[in-house]
């Protein structure tokens, strides 16, 4: 552990940025609004600095008829009538002195005020020649103004020259600091965590044990290290994490830290490259000098693959920086001069493009997968995020967890919140199941579009699609339960069958892959013998079936004509160059096989949906009929109309949207996408229309 002179060298690091990061310039702003302040001033300094009061001809010519110009050449300073010129200027003016008489306490005062009195001579020349003879008074003319020479000097150009001081300071300052910043290009940018606010430990952990298992050994060998030296065991260098976007990998890093007590750096892979050829390389070399200080520590990099991609596979020479900065980080990790205590975790959802020299043991020793969450697992993470909102009692969490197959960790924190707002939105003082599922069907395929304006044959048409679906989900025996089928729009989807898995599935029958296909199937087969026509619904469906029969044949050996081999690499190409030099590895008749192959398993399927449609009319009629009268049912009320063929306990009609005032103009509704499942078999059905 570190003693408290260590914990407050932590501190002072984490605030300077942790990579040698420059603070704001407050010098050079204060020296900038200075400078501009003394700019305006030298434009103004004249008049502000002036003490005569302007008059014009008029208010000159009374105060020389009522005597009150003043005229003492020995006075200080000596009060003169003068008419002054610029020089190279046609400007002209008289100056003087007049007696301003002023009532105070004391008594009437009498003072002198200097005045200026604009004049064109050549205009008054005469006038103001006999205006001055007649009251005794002289006139001197000046062609410079010396005085205001002088003051020109002082108002103007003393403020221009501390200008031009001040603006060298400033530019100088700026220089020295690009210096500082073009030398600390190098600096890490990793920073220093600190862990007094918003601590995650492993209780905010849910839905991964066996990872939190894994990564708990490195906790227990930082807290104590002897426990393990005695069998002769070491730390491990490196421990990478790998799962899907939302699995909680980063979320496992937070909690490793709030368990460690030990200097805790956090850097994203895209931090290490930069514009500049040889900076990756050198942050990563100062990164690991300052773990290298506070070791031991942990040093978490998040998205690797940035800076961890295969070397070797671009295009063309030329000097790739991704790999002069790999290179180091390999160096550092399990160099020559490789020092014990500085602990890598790392985090990617792209193991596939990481080079194999990164993750042999000895760099990265552990590689802890991250699932998806299992139902129990999905469970576990609902009740942590519920316990940060309201959720009314009674309310069963299991059945949520059973309804989001597939769903992530982040996906699962979504639908609480979106819960949380829709409850809010409805004023409710608790979370109930229906907010819950409505969350899940949000997340998944969007919000409700009761508002959209559907023709009634694109209604009748869409419940005839969904009926279909969910006809031959009731029909086939190797699938899953209907748990809703709606008509109501829903994201981009016109319409939405829903299943709900019993338990979660990891390996597929072909029994299980052929009943798929024939459900998949309902939607056009139902459109065709209703309508004799066929729509462009059915997109989606295609879309999953061609996937699903593509891989019976080409990955999963289930064809009896081109039996257990693998066709194609499993995998898409990850680069350019890659995808060059990687021939199909099968023949062109072979192509032929395996385009046959897949027709032939989308035909018999179809095949066989018409047959068990046309033999069950009558209860497709009834679904259908029964999606136009209320939009929304139920999987029990389909398996009412399988066994009565109507449905016994209908549901509750309908309720119309909850249309804006007419005070407030309503919001544009924002458009959401169905997001398309990235697994084999989704709960699912692609919606019609999508």
């Amino acid at each position: 552990m570190q003693d408290g002179n260590q914990d407050n060298k932590n501190d002072r690091n984490s605030q300077k940025g942790g990579g040698g990061e420059g603070s704001f310039n407050w010098k050079g702003l204060i020296l900038l609004f200075v400078a501009l302040g003394l700019f305006v001033l030298a434009f103004k300094a004249e008049d502000l600095t002036s003490s005569s009061e302007t008059i014009d001809y008029a208010e000159f010519k009374e105060l020389v008829t009522s005597g009150k110009i003043s005229v003492d050449a020995d006075a200080k300073p000596p009060r003169q009538l003068k008419l002054v010129q610029k020089e190279a200027s046609v400007e002209q003016y008289i100056t003087g002195f007049y007696t301003k008489e002023t009532n105070s306490e004391n008594g009437p005062t009498t003072s002198f005020q200097e005045f200026k009195t604009p004049v064109n001579v050549g205009w008054a020349e005469d006038e103001l020649r006999s205006l001055l003879k007649d009251n005794n008074l002289e006139i001197t003319a000046h062609p410079v103004d010396s005085d205001g020479l002088g003051a020109a000097l002082l108002s103007f150009y003393l403020p221009l020259i501390i200008l031009l001081i001040l603006l060298y300071l400033l530019f100088r300052h700026q220089l020295k600091s690009a210096g500082r910043g073009a030398m600390s290009f190098g600096k890490s940018k990793a920073k220093l965590m600190s862990m007094d606010k918003n601590k995650v430990t492993f209780k905010d952990v849910a839905g991964v044990e066996e990872a939190k298992e894994e990564v708990w050994e490195i906790v227990e060998y930082l807290r104590d290290p002897k426990k393990f030296q005695r069998l002769g065991g070491r730390i491990p260098k490196g421990c990478l994490l790998v799962g899907s976007p939302g699995t909680g990998k980063t979320l496992l890093a937070r909690a490793i830290a709030g368990e460690a007590d030990v200097p805790f750096f956090s850097i994203s892979g895209s931090d290490f490259v930069e514009m500049f050829v040889g900076v990756g390389a050198s942050r990563v070399r100062d990164m690991f000098d300052q773990g290298k200080k506070n070791a031991p520590c942990l040093i978490f990099i998040d998205e690797i693959d940035a800076v961890g991609r295969h070397r070797g596979h671009g295009l063309g020479g030329g000097h790739d920086e991704r790999e002069q900065t790999l290179n180091a980080l390999l160096v550092e990790m399990d160099g020559f001069d490789t020092q014990e205590g500085v602990i890598i975790i790392a985090a990617t959802n792209r193991p596939d493009v990481l080079d194999p020299a990164l993750l042999r043991p000895g760099r990265f020793d552990r590689q802890i997968t991250v699932n998806l969450p299992d139902v129990h697992g999905r469970e576990k993470i609902l009740s942590v995020h519920a316990k940060k909102v309201k959720v009314a009692e009674g309310v069963d969490l299991e059945v949520v967890a059973r309804g989001t197959p597939g769903y992530s960790g982040a996906e699962l924190a979504n639908v609480i919140n979106e819960a949380a707002l829709l409850a809010a939105r409805k004023g409710l003082k608790a979370i109930t199941l229906e907010e819950l599922e409505e969350a899940r069907d949000k997340v998944r395929w969007g919000k409700e579009r009761r508002s959209l304006a559907l023709s009634e044959d694109e209604k009748e048409l869409t419940a005839y699609h969904e009926a279909g679906h969910a006809l031959l989900g009731m029909l086939v025996k190797n699938t899953d339960p209907v748990h809703k089928v709606t008509i109501i729009p829903r994201g981009p989807a016109l319409g939405v069958t829903m299943y709900l898995p019993e338990e979660d599935k990891y390996s597929y029958k072909k029994n299980y892959l052929l009943d798929r296909l024939i459900l998949i199937m309902g939607g056009r087969v139902a459109e065709e013998l209703v309508f004799g026509d066929v729509t462009n619904g059915a997109t989606g469906d295609i879309r999953q079936a061609s996937d699903i029969a593509r891989k019976m044949v080409c990955n999963w050996g289930m064809s009896d004509e081109l039996g257990m081999v693998e066709y194609g690499e499993g995998q898409e190409h990850l680069f350019l160059a890659k995808e060059i030099s990687s021939p199909r590895n099968y023949s062109e008749a072979t192509a032929q096989k395996i385009d046959d192959e897949v027709k032939k398993l989308t035909d018999e399927a179809y095949a066989e949906a018409t047959r068990l449609i046309e033999e069950n009319r009558d209860k497709l009629e009834a679904i259908a009929q029964g999606l136009l009268e209320y939009e929304t049912l139920d999987g029990s009320h389909i398996e009412e109309i399988m066994e009565h063929g109507s449905i016994q306990n209908p549901p509750s009609s309908p309720t119309p949207p909850d249309l804006p005032s007419e005070e407030k103009e309503p919001e544009p509704e924002k458009k959401e996408r169905s997001e398309e499942n990235d697994g084999d078999f989704p709960g699912e059905l692609a919606p019609a229309g999508a």
